[in-house]
């Protein structure tokens, strides 16, 4: 009578652990020490000899997770990139960084390529909340985390910052220093953190100002680029009543805006400016730019840690983790000229 041989699913269920967690254990993967003991013995005890994993090993995912990101130019998503790259080091994890440019076709190439390549995970900051499909990727049991942006109704895990807490503190600030016509240059529509970032602007004047405080005309949607904010800015000037201050949803935006205030001659405070993105120059330049500092770093490490849990058979309700911004104040936000 033939003996009944042993599968990768047997030794899994025994475990209480995924067959990837198996496979992983014989193959030197990245595996917890406690989950690592539960395979090894549940193969023990089942007669499961490692050898009989070759085979399976092959169409196992490999040992490279992606990382999609709109921007790479971007220093804060250089420094995001740099935590993930760091947490994913410690568990001999490979990272293979990829740009989308925000734009949406060139991340679903890279979606695909994700998939055909069999990476072992992925790592998105979605280039359109509405656009960015991630289902293919959870349809193959890929694990993916959203970081900074995330898709809407995409069921998976994510780490981002309050954007929205963010901006409302950002505006108070720039009300509590006496500026009355503040505009905000965020990013494009439909990306979550320009949406959230608008929102807390909008909450911040709402709150000291009562209902309909907000001037559509002082909003502008760029391209989270430095030409863009310098386009919206140059647009804020030519109003009849420009404003005297400025919330800028991202930190390159920021160098375009300041750049169209030196065109026409103009400068901080008398221009109240607030960055949401510190960048390494702020306190060098003169006026010193005033900014929401991000996680970028933490951002990056948490997003890898989760996703490496997903990777290690965790089978834990989706989670969002949401990282608190902090306000950096300097002299780009002194008060308004003549005050």
């Amino acid at each position: 009578m033939r003996a009944q041989v042993v599968t990768i699913q047997d030794v899994a269920r025994a475990a209480g652990v995924s067959p990837a967690t198996v496979s992983r254990v014989f193959n030197g993967g990245s595996v917890t020490p406690a989950r690592a003991q539960s395979v090894q013995e549940a193969a023990a005890a089942l007669g499961f000899a490692p050898n009989r994993v070759a085979r399976s090993l092959r169409k196992q995912r490999s040992s490279v997770i992606a990382l999609i990101i709109p921007d790479i130019e971007n220093p804060f998503f250089t420094s995001l990139a740099r935590g993930v790259e760091d947490a994913a080091q410690r568990t001999s994890l490979s990272v293979v960084l990829c740009n989308s440019d925000e734009d949406t076709e060139k991340e679903r190439r890279y979606l695909e390529v994700a998939l055909g390549e069999q990476m072992a995970g992925v790592i998105v900051a979605a280039a359109s909340r509405d656009e960015t499909d991630l289902g293919p990727l959870a349809a193959r049991g890929v694990p993916v985390v959203a970081v900074d942006r995330r898709p809407r109704d995409a069921e998976v895990d994510a780490v981002r910052v309050d954007d929205h807490h963010g901006g409302e503190v950002a505006t108070r600030h720039l009300l509590q220093a006496g500026y009355r016509r503040i505009a905000c240059v965020t990013g494009p529509e439909g990306a979550s953190t320009s949406e959230e970032r608008l929102a807390g602007y909008r909450a911040a004047l709402t709150a000291a100002r009562g209902a309909g405080a907000v001037d559509d005309s002082y909003v502008r949607h760029a391209d989270f680029r430095v030409e863009g904010g310098r386009a919206a800015m140059r647009e804020l000037l030519s109003l009849p009543e420009p404003p005297d201050a400025v919330f800028v949803a991202n930190n390159l935006m920021t160098i375009g805006v300041l750049d169209a205030l030196r065109e026409a001659g103009r400068t901080p405070p008398g221009v109240g400016v607030l960055s949401f993105g510190d960048v390494p120059w702020a306190s060098l330049v003169r006026p010193s730019l005033s900014a929401v500092e991000l996680p970028s770093y933490e951002l990056g490490r948490a997003a890898a840690e989760l996703l490496l849990q997903r990777m290690d058979g965790s089978a834990s309700p989706l989670q969002t983790v949401v990282l608190r911004t902090r306000l950096q104040v300097r002299e780009s936000t002194g008060g308004p000229a003549g005050a």
